[in-house]
């Protein structure tokens, strides 16, 4: 009869796994620990009339586009918490405030289109994305949502020499060329976005957040990422995503149908540093973080806030009757 092997109890673990583990959280504890600002709960960001979503606006086609990146798939809430989802749909566990302030409640023919991705930069949003969007009848009249150029900022952490679409680490010099360039995409993005609606669009472009709340010490973002390679500072990073930001503003000012959402200021004081008194951007009422644990997209709350700032943008910018087709 052969052998049987002795079978392991609890306590014969061996004493290199509890190391291991024990590392493992020791890690983890490290990476999270400058991250200590709870998300909080309750409604985030500005409050919606609802005296707007009464009476239903038009009974005409209207199709909401979701063109960029994962801000628009809502990486980091749960499944129907985006901002994106939020525009068209109440989920049950909303907050009381914003039930029944949704598009579909006051545009019976919406239709709902969501090309973003994550971890897609604006080169991917103009040649990928909007190739898959072919021109509309011009009985559709287009909603479209637009957050682009975070990740040209981010990618790749400074693992690699900065370049055109993943500026980590760039300096000003170069900063300003690649910026440039993220302008000459967005721009022709919006016009070929609004040369697929020959019935008409308004497109809302958010501005990207800073996840310093303005300090600038960007390589505490992603802490994951951190437990495998610490990332280097970026001491021209504000000032590069600043003018990231004013190209956003530039190329939607030159354009009536194009409107910014400032992503940008609402989440200002909500990020690294929600917890510090001393930082100019902190908010008593409010001390939370809006931001995931990567700290690079919004958590549950910062979507709220989004999505409450994007309805306040459409109902200051969609005509009610849609040109009355």
């Amino acid at each position: 009869m052969a052998d049987r092997a002795p079978r392991l109890r609890w306590y014969s673990v061996r004493p290199g796994f509890l190391v291991t583990v024990s590392v493992g959280v020791l890690c983890l504890w490290g990476a999270f620990r400058h991250y200590h600002a709870p998300m909080g709960s309750g409604p985030a960001g500005p409050s919606v009339p609802a005296a707007a979503f009464a009476e239903p606006w038009s009974q005409r086609e209207v199709l909401l586009l979701g063109i960029g990146d994962s801000v628009v798939t809502g990486f980091g809430a749960p499944k129907g918490h985006g901002f994106f989802d939020l525009l068209s749909e109440n989920p049950d566990d909303d907050q009381p405030d914003m039930k029944e302030k949704n598009l579909r409640r006051v545009l019976p023919h919406l239709e709902v289109l969501r090309l973003a991705r994550n971890s897609t930069s604006s080169g991917d949003h103009l040649r990928s994305q909007l190739g898959l969007f072919s021109k509309q009848r011009e009985s559709v009249f287009g909603i479209v949502a637009v957050s682009t150029g975070g990740i040209d900022l981010i990618h790749d952490y400074g693992a690699s020499p900065p370049r055109d679409e993943a500026l980590y680490g760039a300096t000003w010099e170069q900063g300003k060329e690649l910026a440039g360039r993220f302008r000459a995409r967005l721009e022709q993005l919006l016009d070929d976005v609004t040369r697929r609606f020959p019935g008409g669009c308004e497109i809302f472009v958010a501005t990207i957040f800073d996840p310093t709340d303005g300090v600038g010490d960007i390589e505490k973002a992603d802490p994951l990422l951190r437990l495998v390679k610490p990332l280097p500072p970026w001491p021209d990073g504000l000032k590069i995503h600043g003018a990231f930001n004013d190209h956003i503003r530039a190329a939607a000012g030159a354009r009536r149908n194009v409107h910014v959402i400032d992503v940008h200021q609402l989440l200002l004081g909500h990020g690294l540093h929600a917890a510090d008194k001393a930082n100019a951007h902190y908010h008593p009422d409010d001390p939370t973080t809006w931001l995931y644990f990567n700290v690079e997209d919004p958590n549950q709350r910062g979507y709220d806030a989004i999505r409450r700032a994007f309805l306040l943008g459409i109902l200051d910018t969609v005509p009610r009757d849609l040109g009355g087709k």
